[in-house]
């Protein structure tokens, strides 16, 4: 082997061991290793273009301009989009309502929404979507939670080996026009028959033997920590004793007026959380918010202040729409508790100018046992105390700068589903994968689809920056010279000609399986994304010297990135999982070697199938 072969070796198992050993994060191995070929192609050593090329060091940071890396950029703006719509909440809602109690059908079908979900978004943002889902039905059904949340991990797993995309599937597809020579990349349903057939075998196997396989263990105190919806959060403020609906006739003198000009809130003390105004609803509205004839407002305070607003001409109600309960309806409450020593101790919170600088109302306080829901924001604060606010979600961040309050975030599965958005949000998702399908280039569809979610005003700019899992972006950015390194220098020929040996008397489908199970032997201890990137060059030359289709090759060795189930550092769902179903190391090999093995025999099917390899 060359000197610049031989580096390139270095610059590999170098971090992996140090990540292996718990003594460095991989994002920091990856930077590590990107500086290290630029600062070798400066130096002469030629891995990365021509020896004595210095100017070819640019290329270390060539990752954060591939197409996988704009892609998953989008990916991460139409995932929180949709969630934002509360679409993927309803969904799980629905199908959940198909199992009852028993066990079998609970862990069939959490699997099978988490893997529907990863199909059209990241693996472990649609994890992370369903483990909620999760530890509801288990509060429900007092099924341990360690029942159900690795199907929930293993469900996203095996979708995302159907699916374009996938992390690891999309840097697959890249790494063929990277191969020498450059070869057609992957289309955006390449993955699906032979990833579909290993991800229903999988939700097969999961729900006929999962219960007999997963552990019965039940979590420590002080795993779990659950948020209480805003349902939850009425009820413990007693919201729903002082909810009113006051009608506006035509022929009000408040008909025109904002709700500052009306005084209704510094007069009276009362708080109104929504307007309904015809079909429009108007959660949360602010001080400059016009009131018009025949608008209904929910509004929480005391009787006698209700009844008052008669003067106003206004009619007073207590519809049984309301149900005691405005979160299911739309409106968005938060709990804040006062800090430690606080700054605010002793203010109240008109003194403090709350809601001009953070867009929320306070609705309720409570104070020991007792809960104070009018005049809220004349109260001197307190230590102990706890208000219930309400505003708009993207608020928040805001006032969890302040210091001097603890803001705890609600969940929001009470909420409802925002059909007009996720309409929108469905279809240009839709319209992007269509046009993939058609040709169009994938990482340029999803911008495009990701982009025009920002601009009708589906997500900020703020929290667009805010969903990005930045940790996996620089991973691959940082590790993706390590593939054109071992391309340049010739290592991933060497090594390939290596496999070439080992596996050529199989043929073309024995190269499958091995690739297959190398990928996924080294996806147990390292990252699926790191993974792809250094066996993907390697396995691509060996099926260019076998004369075998790579792009075959290509999805074979990428499926088997999501074969993570032996071990619990294999994927980060994986770890998501363990905490709130106290899960040990040993949880995942039990029912994951057998998960592994029926993957394997799937794929093997799937490429004679598919891929006509023989």
């Amino acid at each position: 082997m060359s000197v610049s072969q031989l580096f390139v070796i270095g610059v590999i198992v170098v971090p992996l061991v140090l990540i292996m050993t718990n003594r460095l994060r991989l994002d920091v191995a990856a930077i590590m290793t990107a500086l290290s070929l630029a600062l070798a192609q400066i130096a002469g050593l030629g891995v990365l273009g021509s020896p004595n090329s210095p100017d070819d060091a640019i290329k270390a940071l060539s990752g954060l301009a591939e197409p996988v890396t704009v892609t998953l950029f989008s990916l991460f703006i139409i995932t929180r989009c949709i969630d934002n719509t509360g679409l993927t909440r309803w969904l799980a809602r629905r199908i959940l309502r198909f199992s009852g109690q028993t066990e079998w059908r609970l862990i069939g079908l959490l699997t099978l929404t988490s893997a529907f979900f990863s199909l059209f978004m990241n693996n472990l943002a649609a994890a992370a979507l369903v483990l909620p889902t999760g530890m509801d039905v288990s509060k429900r059904t007092k099924i341990k939670p360690s029942k159900l949340l690795i199907p929930i991990a293993y469900g996203s797993c095996l979708g995302g080996a159907a699916t374009y995309f996938t992390t690891a599937n999309i840097i697959a597809s890249d790494l063929l026009r990277a191969a020498n020579p450059p070869q057609e990349s992957l289309n955006i349903l390449a993955f699906t028959p032979t990833g579909g057939l290993v991800a229903l075998a999988g939700v097969a196997f999961l729900t006929i033997f999962g219960s007999r396989l997963l552990p019965d263990r039940s979590p420590t105190e002080g795993q779990i920590v659950v948020r209480r919806t805003g349902s939850e959060l009425e009820d413990t403020y007693q919201i729903g004793e002082r909810l009113w609906e006051i009608h506006v006739p035509p022929q009000s003198p408040l008909v025109e007026q904002t709700l500052m000009e009306s005084s209704i809130g510094q007069r009276l003390g009362l708080s109104v959380v929504a307007i309904w105004h015809g079909k429009q609803a108007i959660f949360a509205p602010s001080p400059q918010q016009m009131i018009q004839a025949d608008d209904t407002l929910v509004v929480i305070g005391r009787e006698d202040r209700i009844t008052q607003l008669t003067d106003y001409g206004l009619k007073i109600g207590r519809e049984t729409s309301l149900n005691k309960h405005v979160s299911p309806m739309g409106v968005s409450f938060i709990e804040m508790v006062l800090a430690p020593h606080s700054r605010a101790e002793g203010q109240s919170l008109k003194e403090h100018e709350f809601r001009r600088q953070y867009g929320f109302t306070a609705v309720a306080l409570q104070r020991g046992e007792r809960s104070y829901r009018t005049d809220v924001a004349e109260f001197k604060l307190q230590p102990g105390d706890s208000l219930l606010l309400v505003g708009e979600p993207k608020n928040v961040r805001l006032l969890q700068r302040n210091p001097d309050f603890l803001t705890l975030e609600t969940d929001p599965s009470d909420q409802p589903l925002r059909w007009k958005r996720a309409t929108l949000c469905v279809t240009l998702t839709f319209g992007a994968i269509i046009a993939s399908i058609l040709g169009f280039p994938v990482y340029v569809a999803m911008m495009l689809a990701a982009l025009t979610m920002i601009v009708v005003g589906m997500i900020s700019m703020e929290e667009a920056y805010r969903t990005m899992e930045w940790q996996a972006i620089i991973l691959i950015a940082g590790m993706y010279p390590v593939s054109l390194a071992m391309v340049n220098t010739g290592l991933a020929g060497v090594i390939g000609e290596l496999v070439v040996n080992v596996v050529a008397p199989f043929g073309p489908l024995g190269l499958a399986a091995g690739a297959y199970v190398f990928t996924a032997l080294v996806s147990q201890v390292v990252a699926g994304q790191v993974t792809t990137l250094i066996t993907a060059p390697i396995l691509i030359s060996a099926a260019i010297s076998l004369n075998t289709s790579p792009q075959a090759i290509a999805v074979a060795s990428a499926i088997a990135c999501s074969a993570a189930f032996l071990t619990p550092i294999s994927h980060p769902v994986n770890m998501l999982m363990i905490g709130p179903a106290n899960y040990r190391f040993g949880d995942f090999f039990r029912a994951g070697w057998i998960l592994t093995i029926l993957c394997f025999v799937m794929v093997v099917i799937g490429m004679k199938v598919f891929w006509g390899l023989g």
